[in-house]
């Protein structure tokens, strides 16, 4: 069986740990955030368990991510997003009626869900500086004392994974992805291309990602050769 996107996370824990997985850059705030894959597994797994021990979600059901559409290159929405896949869940961007939860940015009001999560986006996964209002919850707060290994059971390979307004995906279509193993640059404005080009694609090829968001063209092409891109990142 083909492995799925949760599968060769755990992989690539067990087989080369400690290497960059996933590097964030925010240029015009000069955050740079640079996760191993031990460091990534550990927030994905976290947040796995979170969705099953609070939300009790349970595979085809769906969360509605808006996150994903604020801050599509943030390095916590490829945690969220693959937390959501290893559980069997649907990332969904249309706002869909009928979620089992709502996973926000900073820009977390107006949503009405069971439950919605809301991320501060802060450069290391702190929460928000103020308590956020009832219904609401802070996602840092609420995944900080949870597991750090999930045990669950595989996702179906044909279950659905991802909705935006132009595709329905399945989990075995998140890795109809070639290319060798490399070093690539994502810019991180697009969501469906950011998380293609970025995290799947560095867990398919067993290469690695570098998501910038902000800056000019001349600043992305030093953070290039800072990073020692190998090649440019690309999405379909």
């Amino acid at each position: 069986m083909t492995a799925l996107l949760a599968e060769r996370l755990r992989r690539r824990v067990r087989v080369d740990g400690s290497t960059p997985l996933l590097t964030y850059y925010d240029l015009d705030s000069g955050e740079r955030v640079e996760l191993s894959a031990v460091s990534f597994g550990n927030w994905v797994d976290k947040t796995s368990n979170l969705l099953i021990d609070e939300l009790a979600a349970e595979p085809g059901q769906v969360i509605s991510m808006p996150l994903a559409i604020e801050a599509p290159g943030h390095w916590l929405t490829s945690v969220w997003q693959i937390a959501c896949w290893q559980v069997g869940l649907v990332v969904d961007l249309t706002n869909p009626s009928g979620t089992a939860a709502v996973v926000t940015g900073r820009q977390w009001q107006g949503y009405e869900a069971p439950e919605v999560y809301a991320c501060a986006l802060h450069p290391v996964g702190f929460g928000f500086t103020e308590p956020l209002p009832a219904g609401v919850h802070d996602y840092a707060i609420e995944v900080r004392n949870q597991p750090d290994r999930f045990s669950g059971p595989p996702p179906s390979p044909g279950a659905r994974a991802w909705v935006d307004a132009e595709r329905i995906l399945t989990q075995t279509d998140l890795i109809k992805i070639d290319g060798p193993p490399a070093r690539r640059l994502v810019p991180g404005s697009d969501p469906w291309a950011t998380c293609r080009a970025g995290i799947a694609t560095a867990l398919v090829t067993r290469g690695s990602a570098v998501i910038v968001v902000g800056g000019d063209a001349e600043r992305v092409a030093q953070v290039a050769q800072t990073e020692r891109i190998t090649t440019p990142g690309h999405a379909r």
